[in-house]
């Protein structure tokens, strides 16, 4: 009896270990893959209905979930997980991401065709696809890594520039505060001194008028005799 309830406690920790290696495995798979495309981290492929994105989600977030699986980078993997997820549960986010997908499955499938070719309509299942090396999904993706980056780019660099304006108009409101800041300042300099102007002109006023009311002193002319 004893030994089969050591047997059964190394099963169950076997179990235990197995367990916690794919859950590893599974942290550092979404670790390692690619962040501005949500299909790669919740491992799917761009034709993934809502509910298959659903299903995978929760496969995958009970699978690495920090409360139930311990890893130094748990919680950073559950949250590209739950960022995943929210993109391709958002229509207009999806759209974007599936136009990329679209367009890097085009670029990779245009040399493989004559022109004039819709690739957009071949299937996935076509001959020409199937035997693929490497395979079409994995060229499609880094062909999509190649795109999602350019206009990762793009939008950082449209930033740049909209802060960059921001700034420019920013100092501009900036001066123009200060200016009229300096002409109030400067104003009420003028009237704060108003008194001191106006006694001032008194005092020179004053003095004028006494210059003025003084008569003129004038020089007697020297007589001649003739004696």
């Amino acid at each position: 009896m004893a030994k089969a309830t050591k047997e059964v406690d190394i099963e169950r920790l076997i179990a235990q270990e197995a367990s916690d290696f794919i859950k590893e495995l599974e942290v550092e798979r979404v670790l390692k893959s690619f962040k501005l495309n949500p299909y790669d981290i919740l491992d799917l492929g761009i034709n993934a209905t809502e509910n298959e994105i659903k299903k995978q989600y929760r496969k995958k977030s009970l699978l690495i979930h920090p409360d139930k699986f311990k890893h130094p980078r748990g919680i950073e993997a559950f949250d590209q997980l739950k960022k995943a997820e929210a993109m391709l549960g958002d229509k207009d986010k999806r759209d974007e991401v599936d136009a990329v997908m679209r367009h890097a499955r085009v670029q990779v499938l245009k040399p493989l065709f004559p022109p004039g070719t819709n690739t957009s309509e071949v299937p996935d299942d076509d001959p020409r696809l199937t035997a693929l090396d490497p395979p079409l999904d994995m060229q499609v993706k880094k062909k999509a890594r190649e795109v999602f980056v350019e206009e990762e780019l793009l939008k950082r660099r449209a930033q740049k520039i909209a802060y960059a304006n921001e700034g420019a108009e920013a100092a501009k409101k900036e001066a123009e505060i200060n200016q009229r800041k300096r002409k109030q300042e400067d104003e009420a300099t003028w009237e704060s001194r108003r008194d001191e102007r106006v006694s001032t002109w008194r005092e020179f006023a004053g003095t004028s008028s006494s210059s003025a009311a003084a008569p003129k002193k004038t020089k007697k002319k020297k007589l001649n005799v003739l004696g």
